[in-house]
């Protein structure tokens, strides 16, 4: 199969505001959220691209791919079956596959949608919030149980990268699917993105982006990823205006939920900035656009 569609890269950089959206492991009693260190050991809270590739398949509201489990005890194995293939499932077009299989190199499948972790923006403090059962408890007259969980709301950035001219192609399985169809999956893609969500801990987070930059390119560097800064809830524009090469410039626009950010007017008059409904509608005409001049 040979692949003639012009090299295309979509990139997006997203700023959302969440709440304690992704926890590791417990120490003790105190459940821990995810985080990394950096510069003097000041500590920023992450949800894994894991997460956030989760909460995107769950959302798309397409078909799941079907699974099965090979081995046993410790080495058994889930993986995607054999029969599932990028024609029926759209997960598996958007973030690849691995498929073993016993004597051979099996079967596998980069994936064309990449993400980044989300990254908080604002350092954790140390925050803890104190759990019990005491309702419960009280019905039975008993002792309730105690416990703690970390508490962080931050800015949270996060990336994702979209190769279009390897979506929908399969050389695998020998399978191109129609350009309506890789029109419709990426254009569903990102009207998940517009109003993704996460729930976690009997609460509903909201993910949907309140600044977003990007736009197609001809190439695929997620080129805002390590530029979205914000200070004291100023987006910090210096940074971005440093990676807007002319051949980068003109492609990029910018959405923008007013009154989430203290320099709403600066940002407004230094970038191509457009509400964020018109942001993803012209976003899509241009997926629509190159998909059908392919």
């Amino acid at each position: 199969m040979t692949n003639n569609m012009r090299p295309k890269g979509l990139t997006l950089s997203i700023i959302f505001e969440a709440e304690s959206a992704n926890y590791g492991e417990s120490v003790g009693n105190v459940a821990s959220l995810k985080k990394v260190a950096r510069g003097k050991g000041e500590q920023y809270t992450y949800i894994s691209r894991q997460a956030i590739r989760y909460n995107i398949v769950e959302q798309l509201g397409e078909p799941l791919a079907n699974v099965k489990a090979e081995g046993s005890g410790d080495k058994k194995v889930i993986q995607f079956d054999e029969d599932s293939t990028i024609k029926d499932y759209p997960e598996l077009d958007f973030f690849g596959y691995l498929k073993t299989k016993k004597g051979t190199g099996g079967k596998k499948r980069a994936a064309k949608v990449r993400l980044s972790n989300a990254i908080a923006l604002e350092p954790f403090k140390g925050d803890l919030d104190y759990l019990t059962n005491k309702g419960l408890a009280d019905r039975l007259n008993e002792n309730m149980n105690i416990a703690q969980a970390e508490i962080h709301r931050s800015f949270y950035r996060y990336t994702i990268a979209a190769d279009l001219d390897q979506i929908g192609i399969d050389e695998e399985y020998d399978i191109e699917i129609s350009n309506e169809e890789k029109t419709r999956r990426v254009n569903k893609l990102l009207d998940t993105i517009a109003f993704l969500y996460r729930d976690i801990r009997g609460r509903r987070e909201d993910l949907k982006p309140l600044f977003i930059i990007g736009g197609l390119y001809d190439i695929k560097n997620p080129i805002f990823q390590n530029v979205l800064v914000v200070k004291d809830n100023r987006l910090v524009i210096e940074q971005i205006e440093g990676v807007l090469f002319d051949n980068i410039k003109d492609d990029t626009s910018c959405g923008l939920i007013n009154g989430c950010f203290d320099n709403d007017i600066e940002i407004k008059s230094r970038l191509n900035v457009r509400s964020m409904p018109e942001f993803f509608s012209t976003l899509k005409a241009k997926v629509n656009q190159y998909y059908a001049g392919s």
